[in-house]
């Protein structure tokens, strides 16, 4: 493979605990019931806009899913790096590709300011050559648009880039746009729902090896 595709969270970044915090506070303001982590897992994946969604009834989002997505926004803003780290092992893999001199991109559903900035306060300069969120007027995975744009940015054919995720729209994203794809199995879609990926991987070390 010439270049590398990953997505951010659940596959490089453990970020539940910040979202569902955030999460949480930003219903609480509006008198609405919170949710487990283990629910809020099953939200993440889509964006923002879904996550709110998923965290609604159609009652209330009649009458607050706006207020409770700007809310959301407001308190990810600052609060995301008190539940956001790297997976165990992630650090050390991205140097050791990037020292193969691999191209290393980062996609993901998160608006893009927050995806740029969580990726420049967690990882080393450098590491990622592209880093791309959703934009106003992108459509998001599993559009193949950013993807395709990603390659395109790397100076390299769909066909020569292998995306890694967590989660089926991953797999889907890299389908539509022509590439192989790896899940990885320690982020919010369980292993069963996997199975359209080239390969899947339950660590680390395992995606290392699949790698290189």
């Amino acid at each position: 493979m010439n270049a590398l595709i990953f997505d951010l969270d659940g596959t490089l970044v453990e970020s539940l605990p910040g979202i569902a915090a955030s999460l949480n506070r930003a219903l609480a303001l509006h008198g609405l019931r919170g949710h487990s982590h283990a629910a809020i897992r099953g939200f993440i994946g889509d964006g923002a806009r879904m996550l709110v969604t998923r965290a609604l009834s159609p009652a209330e989002a009649a009458l607050h899913f706006d207020s409770v997505l700007k809310s959301f926004a407001q308190d990810y803003a600052i609060s995301w790096q008190d539940g956001t780290v790297p997976y165990k092992g992630i650090l050390e893999l991205l140097a050791d590709l990037k020292s193969r001199e691999i191209p290393l991109a980062v996609l993901s559903n998160k608006p893009h300011p927050f995806t740029v900035e969580i990726v420049e306060k967690l990882f080393p300069p450098a590491t990622f050559t592209s880093i791309l969120g959703n934009r106003e007027g992108m459509p998001h995975k599993p559009d193949p648009t950013g993807a395709l744009e990603i390659a395109a940015n790397l100076a390299t054919l769909p066909e020569n880039c292998l995306l890694i995720g967590d989660s089926t729209m991953d797999l889907d994203t890299a389908q539509n746009a022509g590439m192989k794809s790896i899940a990885v199995t320690w982020g919010y879609h369980d292993r069963e729902r996997l199975v359209g990926a080239n390969r899947i991987v339950d660590n680390v070390e395992e995606l290392f090896s699949a790698l290189v």
